[in-house]
């Protein structure tokens, strides 16, 4: 690797653990029970919150979406941590095995906002921008 030469951390690639669960969601797999087999795969969450946001706009849906989206973003940030991640620096949107935490984290701003948990939309919208990733981009994975 080269060094960094911007004045930041460089940019945080996971590994590609969940491969196999990002396969059985494009022939698909029921994201459910793939959350239930993969717990630590922040995409399963991820399709999860997106699914349920989909869905419509009920309470229930709401908090539903909110709690899979919240699941997917922390088991990201376990696996951003483990990969060198110290709060900040860049999480490509291009690297595949980034994407399940980047859309988890934009349904749990999405569902926050739901809810009426602006402050914690307003965090996840602002971390997204931090890592160097536009909303747009990651609703674009969908």
């Amino acid at each position: 690797m080269t060094d960094n030469l911007l004045s930041g951390p460089d940019p945080t690639l996971l590994p590609d653990d969940h491969a196999a669960v990002r396969e059985a969601l494009e022939t698909g797999e029921d994201p459910a029970v793939l959350a239930a087999a993969h717990p630590a795969a922040s995409t399963a969450w991820a399709v999860l919150a997106e699914q349920t946001l989909a869905g419509g706009d009920d309470v229930t849906r709401s908090v539903t979406a909110y709690a899979y989206a919240r699941t997917g973003y922390h088991r990201g940030l376990d696996a951003l941590r483990r990969a060198g991640w110290r709060g900040q620096g860049p999480v490509p949107v291009d690297h595949t095995p980034n994407q399940g935490f980047l859309r988890a984290l934009l349904a749990l701003s999405e569902a926050a906002a739901r809810i009426g948990e602006t402050d914690e939309a307003e965090r996840c919208a602002q971390l997204l921008t931090d890592s160097g990733v536009s909303a747009a981009d990651v609703r674009a994975l969908r």
